[in-house]
């Protein structure tokens, strides 16, 4: 696999939602709790690309519905989800927009998992690193040029 160069920089504010055709995995305690070739990708200005998984391609059991909620300005409010493969449990570790605003329809439902807080994220075979920062879950491939907000100094760009 072979990903197109792309620079965060570049990425547009609103935020764009594009379909992912590669095999996107997430394993937590040598699990694989989510696979698709059916996610999505938000791409926005100086974050790495966040990847959402339709519900049904994600491992039953594996997700626990965790307390708190947050409201992004583009895609609404979102719910949280603490990821378990026993005897292992990821607090927070995963989130969803249940009701996302229009231009974000199409990941009504999806989960989007926290890098740092699992195993391994794959996009094909290429292993991910996470956004800087606890904040933000954007998945840091290769391809990705330009500043990458998150890190100390870059939080409130």
């Amino acid at each position: 696999m072979s990903l197109v160069r792309e620079n965060v920089q570049d990425y547009p504010r609103p935020p764009a939602l594009d379909p992912v055709c590669d095999r996107l995995s997430v394993v937590l305690n040598g699990v694989e709790v989510a696979a698709t070739v059916r996610g999505f990708r938000v791409l926005e200005t100086h974050h790495a690309p966040t990847y959402y998984f339709p519900p049904e391609d994600v491992r039953e059991g594996v997700l626990r519905a965790s307390a708190g909620r947050t409201l992004c300005e583009w895609k609404g409010a979102a719910r949280y989800f603490d990821v378990i493969a026993e005897p292992r449990e990821e607090l927070r570790a995963a989130w969803s927009y249940p009701a996302p605003t229009r231009a974000f329809a199409p990941i009504a439902g999806h989960v989007a998992f926290y890098p740092g807080q699992m195993d391994a994220c794959f996009v094909g075979e290429l292993r991910v690193l996470p956004q800087p920062g606890s904040f933000y879950g954007g998945w840091l491939t290769p391809n990705l040029d330009g500043i990458v907000k998150g890190g100390p100094g870059t939080e409130g760009w």
